[in-house]
């Protein structure tokens, strides 16, 4: 059995689509959303799970619930939080997840974007997991948080994932969820 290549989540706060009006900027960071997406990335073996921002009051609440998690009460509260969370690591871009990953990994990563609508670079599930068990790597899947990845952050990817989409028309998943559906698309049993 190969040995599986090297995968990475990115919960990227900017550049993102902040709003309707297609403004770019950045998002707050939501808590939830670092404890729930470092547990799926721990549950289907994904790691590390960057969460990134540049916004100084951004970074130090997530400084704050790591060392809650990691040297706080919650390490010992709540051990199997601060197993998920031990993989989470601060960014202030996209660039400098890449370079860290790259140092990680021995190697730079293909990058892979996610979005709510079909666009350019598309490849679909199954020919990514494909790929992905070929042994390239490493990876880094980017999940915008707002109305998506900013288009200098869509630049760096050299594919997109098709939108998750139920049986209806509606399509707007929160991305702990749509994180979630494609880490078991592309991993899960």
């Amino acid at each position: 059995m190969t040995e599986r290549p090297r995968v990475a989540l990115a919960l990227v706060h900017f550049p993102v689509i902040r709003d309707r009006s297609g403004s770019v900027g950045a998002t707050s960071v939501t808590p939830l959303n670092v404890h729930d997406l470092a547990r799926a990335a721990r549950t289907y073996g994904v790691a590390p799970l960057y969460v990134v921002t540049p916004l100084l009051s951004q970074q130090a609440l997530v400084g704050r619930i790591l060392g809650h998690y990691r040297e706080g009460y919650g390490a010992g509260a709540n051990p199997s939080r601060a197993e998920a969370l031990r993989d989470v690591v601060l960014s202030g871009s996209i660039n400098e997840a890449l370079d860290d990953l790259c140092r990680r990994a021995g190697g730079y990563p293909r990058v892979v974007g996610t979005a709510a609508r079909q666009g350019p670079k598309s490849i679909g599930y199954p020919e990514l997991a494909a790929k992905m068990k070929e042994g390239s790597g490493p990876w880094l899947l980017l999940f915008g948080t707002g109305w998506g990845l900013g288009p200098d952050a869509a630049a760096q990817c050299d594919f997109f994932l098709g939108p998750v989409r139920g049986p209806g028309e509606f399509n707007h998943l929160p991305v702990r969820s749509a994180v979630a559906v494609i880490l078991d698309r592309l991993f899960g049993k």
